[in-house]
């Protein structure tokens, strides 16, 4: 809590990690003096730079020292988030891995529906193929709610983490989770950033995400320590070309199984090379 967050800040840590949001709140406090600040660490790089972070960011990098060390990780980095990082920087060393690429333990296949079979398929999924400890994704924090209450309906154990629940919500539904308590939890993109699970066994994406970068972030939840994991995408005819981006992004082609009993329709997947930009990862001190 609050006190136990100023009685470390006054034992003078050599790390201090925190949201941005709360950062400013001990900045116009006077709690903290980001001039002793010689490194500069921003996990996540893509989220925190874009337009929800950024004046935050913009606050937090101008109350630094101009001599210090700045260092970027992402899996993932558009082409205007990368503009806006150059501001930060000066004269930055690149690191790139994989780029833009999810695991290849990864198996990615995507079922073509129409709207109305999205929910139908999922529960068929989930109760036809007995899943476990399954990730799944929506666009907004209302479709979260409703596809956790059906399935709470249905008697799956499931929970759910987005932006109105509590952080105190969000951290329960996760130990819940962590601990096979429960086998399905239902995330929006913000609230599962940065969320560590080891063993999840699929990600299921409900709603395929505005942002093809996200995807790759999504499935990256699953496949992870040399074990395989499974991704599947319900698509309709409209978010069609949402796929096809997320295609051109990572260069890899998302098998399509068509379910006539849901709807299915038939289109030939097009991966093109990988496009992404470079991610930026550390910056040479000033």
């Amino acid at each position: 809590g609050y006190r136990a967050q100023m009685d470390a800040l006054r034992r003078n840590p050599n790390i201090l990690i925190a949201t941005p949001g709360r950062l400013i709140d001990y900045l116009e406090q006077g709690v903290v003096d980001l001039k002793l600040i010689d490194t500069l660490v921003l996990d996540e790089a893509d989220r925190m730079l874009d337009m929800g972070f950024l004046p935050a960011m913009k606050r937090i990098v101008g109350s630094l020292r101009k001599d210090r060390q700045t260092l970027f990780f992402s899996a993932t980095m558009s082409s205007e988030i990368e503009r806006i990082a150059h501001s930060m920087l000066v004269d930055p060393e690149y690191v790139s891995v994989s780029r833009g690429k999810a695991a290849v333990t990864i198996r990615q296949r995507a079922y073509p529906v129409d709207h109305a079979s999205k929910l139908p398929l999922l529960l068929d999924l989930l109760e036809r193929e007995k899943l476990e400890r399954v990730l799944v994704f929506t666009r907004t924090k209302r479709g979260a709610d409703r596809v956790a209450h059906i399935l709470e309906k249905r008697d799956h154990k499931s929970n759910r983490i987005h932006g109105d629940r509590s952080q105190s919500q969000r951290e329960s539904a996760l130990r819940a989770f962590k601990a096979g308590k429960t086998n399905v939890l239902v995330a929006t993109d913000v609230a599962a950033r940065g969320i560590d699970i080891d063993s999840v066994g699929h990600v299921i994406n409900y709603d395929i995400p505005e942002v093809p970068e996200d995807y790759v972030h999504r499935i990256g939840r699953t496949g992870r320590a040399g074990k395989e994991g499974q991704a599947i995408t319900l698509l309709t005819m409209a978010e069609e070309h949402s796929m096809r981006a997320i295609e051109k992004l990572t260069g890899q082609a998302v098998e399509r199984v068509v379910l006539e009993d849901f709807g299915g329709y038939s289109i030939q997947p097009a991966a093109r090379k990988n496009s992404s930009p470079r991610m930026l990862r550390r910056s040479r001190r000033r």
